[in-house]
């Protein structure tokens, strides 16, 4: 009933095109990879350029952001879109020339990334609000971890149809669906819900900066979780003789967290979303170990789709917590410095469950998985912890005064 009420807001029409106007934030990275492997010829180097890529997405989200909030959602996401556009031409371009100009290009692509998932965010928060449907925002953030999760499974998995056409197809791929799904969304975006700016020379709302800072390093232990997991699937599928079984095992981690995202639209109102955030901050912990275990029981597959429960629900309730502690004229860059640390988390995961898989093979890998879950947990506990003693974390419906 909830998800029947959601789909009643925005429109039916709304939701397959935000669904594949995400796809390129999932396609990109590993395109890039693809195109950058086969013009050097060395994986290093293309390793290299997409964690360039990635770093240049986390740096350029918050700039994105607070753009939005300034000039409003149309007029930056349609802009990022056609940047983006330009950026992964000009990044198959310089695939051909020297090494320097592709990781500049690939620079380029990062900063121009459309941050889809934090624009739409905020978007059903104002939209909500605007209409009296306060209710419903747990729905929509279950719904969009639900569609994000999704994006991951279906994103790899084009880009593996198209490998076989070239190594530039996938690239292609990826700038088809910018031109033909990212920016007609974006164009989408009207003025329902918007939040009037200030005027030039009113002083902005500041950032709520600890509270800000936690979410921004919760959501980089989301993200070392995930290079966790990436390489020790990958890993795995080497020292088992399948390689390319990698991206099948990582999709399977997709479905699991897409099914409990999806899940979450029941949980009871009473249910607070702090209260959430340590719940499944401690179930994240119990998924990286049971990646652990799977490892050591042969026991993979199962394993990866049991932890990829833990995740959707962990990054709805960081999601929820976002949304109440971010300022109104400055939702979007707030969303954006938080989702930032996902790829940050994400490269630094992959480093160091790299560097264990050498000396250790899938199971060193995947003990990054539990390490970087129980720094989670032990946040979301001394968050919670402060919160109740001094009340200098979240209170009510809303944060207290910015620090």
């Amino acid at each position: 009933m909830a998800y029947r009420s959601l789909l009643r807001v925005p429109g039916a029409g709304f939701f397959p095109l935000g669904f594949l106007a995400r796809l390129p934030y999932a396609t990109s990275t590993l395109a890039t990879l693809i195109l950058v492997r086969a013009a050097s010829g060395g994986y290093a180097f293309a390793g290299l350029a997409a964690a360039v890529q990635g770093v240049a997405t986390a740096v350029g989200g918050p700039v994105v952001g607070a753009l939005s909030d300034r000039h409003g959602h149309r007029c930056v996401g349609a802009a990022t879109a056609v940047a983006n556009v330009v950026a992964l031409t000009g990044l198959i371009a310089a695939s051909r020339a020297d090494r320097a100009s592709v990781l500049v290009a690939a620079a380029l692509v990062g900063l121009t990334q459309p941050p889809v998932g934090p624009l739409v965010r905020v978007h059903w928060s104002r939209l909500l609000h605007a209409r009296d449907r306060h209710a419903l925002m747990p729905t929509a953030l279950s719904y969009e971890a639900t569609a994000d999760e999704a994006s991951f499974v279906v994103g790899p998995a084009i880009v593996g149809l198209l490998t076989p056409l070239g190594p530039a197809a996938p690239t292609m791929g990826t700038i088809a669906l910018l031109a033909l799904a990212t920016l007609p969304f974006a164009l989408s975006f009207d003025r329902r819900g918007a939040v009037r700016q200030p005027a030039p020379k009113t002083s902005r709302t500041p950032l709520p900066r600890r509270p800000l800072a936690a979410m921004f390093l919760a959501m980089v232990a989301m993200g070392a979780v995930f290079g966790a997991v990436q390489t020790g699937v990958t890993a795995y599928a080497d020292g088992s003789g399948r390689p390319g079984s990698a991206g099948l095992l990582y999709a399977v981690f997709g479905v699991g967290s897409a099914v409990a995202g999806a899940a979450c639209a029941w949980l009871p109102s009473r249910f607070a979303p702090r209260h959430r955030y340590v719940t499944f901050a401690a179930t994240l912990v119990l998924g990286g170990l049971t990646l652990v275990v799977g490892d050591r029981l042969h026991a993979v597959p199962a394993a990866v789709a049991i932890a990829g429960i833990a995740v959707a629900p962990y990054m709805i309730s960081l999601y929820a917590l976002t949304e109440r502690l971010a300022p109104p004229d400055r939702a979007t860059v707030t969303m954006t410095i938080v989702c930032g640390g996902g790829p940050l988390g994400t490269a630094a995961g992959q480093a160091l469950a790299g560097f264990l898989a050498d000396g250790h093979g899938s199971g060193g890998a995947f003990l990054v998985a539990p390490m970087a879950a129980t720094a989670a947990l032990l946040l979301a506990l001394a968050l919670l912890s402060a919160d109740r003693g001094r009340g200098v974390w979240l209170v009510g419906d809303r944060t207290e005064a910015a620090t």
